[in-house]
């Protein structure tokens, strides 16, 4: 499910310094955090210098995934915008990530400007402000969730709630 994490961000995105500003946050604290979590799980995590708005490559995430092998897509913007700081909001940056999974490029632009997925990531964050998501990632599962990256013992706990078999 798309969420709209800072839907006010225009294009060519703002620095994440601003992004900030005046909120009382250690910019340089939080990115250290964030990289101790996830070396510790064996996952790249880059610094970035901005953020960019992510409603564009929600779409080609959510047409993606009606295509062969799509759901490769994912990973791909995940590493575009954590680990090597690419705008997720340009078009021509989303097309290259698509083709590098394999994607045809002409009907993943054709898809970005036709915005025939908007319908569908609407829907999500509707869903996301009905189930009450304020950031991301958000695991829901059987009435209950959790914010942030947390540890597998707490998602097993989420699961084991929700009645699934964890091993």
């Amino acid at each position: 499910m798309h969420f709209p994490l800072h839907p006010e961000t225009p294009a060519e995105g703002i620095s994440i310094e601003e992004l900030f500003a005046g909120r009382d946050i250690d910019v340089d604290a939080m990115y250290t955090r964030m990289k101790s979590l996830m070396d510790a799980e064996g996952l790249p995590y880059g610094r970035r210098s901005h953020t960019y708005n992510s409603r564009l490559a929600q779409e080609l995430g959510s047409w993606a995934e009606t295509q062969p092998d799509g759901g490769a897509i994912h990973d791909a913007l995940n590493k575009a915008y954590f680990v090597d700081g690419r705008n997720i909001g340009d078009a021509g940056a989303l097309v290259e990530i698509a083709e590098s999974v394999g994607l045809s490029g002409s009907a993943a632009r054709a898809a970005l400007e036709e915005r025939s997925f908007k319908a569908a990531v609407d829907a999500d964050w509707a869903k996301s402000r009905e189930y009450g998501v304020t950031g991301v990632p958000t695991f829901v599962a059987g009435g209950h969730g959790v914010v942030g990256a947390q540890p597998y013992e707490t998602l097993a706990n989420l699961l084991t709630q929700a009645g699934a078999s964890v091993r």
